[in-house]
């Protein structure tokens, strides 16, 4: 199984933002009996930020309702609370002041139900140098104990190369899909397989689209910001659904669903002797679905290659985010 920190975690997880952060958020009493069936179904691994919602109900409330709920499963379930960017902005900020507000503010809303067993730096601040935002993290929090360890997300490989200077890094969380493999070719993914650094895989549906289920925007609307992005507008969806009739085609012959492929060629990537150990974590509002994405479906080398020639042959309408958004910090 793979390794955070020394916890044991399934070949999948689980993201959480979509029970909190969209137009319609989903009911908590329904999102913690969700969180039931992806744990039983090995998902965990859970994934979530400080500013996946509101302050009243936030990825850090619905952990705490979920583990009021089911005490008995804490020991069981790992957790990647993410921070530092502004809960309204966006902005990150890495400044001394931002890391104790920030993390306090997790941990309260966290009320002890659950160790928080890693924190990720959600976007690095280039206005504060890396070395003082970690060195707050580790000596103020995982060395007193209140954390486990420090993680960072959507990352380029400079800064990964630099904050195994100061720090453990536990795990570093970049997209991949079929649609977004960048991190195989910027030097992310090498990053981390040189230092043994896990990577935890957002996004591996390219933000719902391999699901199948969109044919316009039209269809992406209930997803809230994300349908702002440009890969899911108008002429680049048109364009970016011709990837997922080719997937489509492999996972018929396969015997598994188009999500199911999708995910399975995320794991497939770490075998390769380049990249380390890579735990896709999707998103799931239903038992249903999430019983879908958590079926382990392993790819041979042929079909696994086969996918990857499709996809180093395809190229995405639209840059990954819009405009404004940091990337690649």
């Amino acid at each position: 199984m793979p390794l955070i920190l020394q916890n044991n975690v399934g070949p999948i997880g689980y993201g959480l933002m979509g029970f909190t952060w969209r137009p319609e958020t989903v009911p908590i009493e329904q999102a913690v009996e969700v969180l039931k069936s992806a744990l039983e179904a090995g998902a965990n691994l859970w994934n979530g930020a400080e500013f996946y919602g509101t302050p009243e109900y936030n990825s850090m409330t619905l952990i705490k309702s979920y583990f009021t709920k089911y005490p008995e499963d804490a020991e069981r379930v790992t957790i990647i609370i993410k921070g530092l960017q502004h809960v309204q902005t966006l902005v990150p900020d890495g400044s001394p002041e931002a890391v104790r507000q920030c993390v306090d503010n997790v941990l309260r809303q966290l009320g002890g139900k659950k160790k928080l067993d890693v924190f990720g730096i959600s976007r690095r601040d280039h206005r504060v140098p890396l070395e003082t935002t970690i060195n707050i993290l580790k000596t103020e929090y995982v060395d007193t104990g209140k954390i486990g360890g420090i993680s960072l997300s959507e990352c380029s490989p400079d800064t990964i190369h630099e904050a195994v200077k100061h720090t453990k890094v536990a795990a570093v969380e970049v997209e991949l899909s079929m649609f977004t493999p960048d991190i195989l070719k910027n030097g992310v993914a090498a990053a981390c397989a040189q230092y043994n650094i896990p990577i935890v895989a957002y996004s591996p549906l390219g933000r719902g689209i391999l699901t199948g289920q969109f044919k316009t925007d039209a269809d992406t609307r209930h997803l809230g910001i994300v349908s702002h992005f440009p890969r899911l507008q108008g002429e680049a969806l048109e364009h970016n659904l011709k990837l997922v009739e080719q997937v489509k085609v492999l996972a018929d012959k396969k015997g598994c669903t188009t999500a199911q492929l999708a995910i399975a060629w995320v794991r497939s990537v770490s075998k390769r002797s380049d990249t380390p150990e890579i735990i896709p974590i999707p998103g799931a509002t239903t038992s249903q679905r999430v019983q879908e994405n958590t079926k382990v479906i392993d790819l041979t080398e042929e079909e696994s290659k086969a996918i990857s020639d499709i996809v180093d042959g395809f190229e995405p309408a639209g840059p990954r985010y819009p405009n404004g958004i940091p990337t690649e910090t």
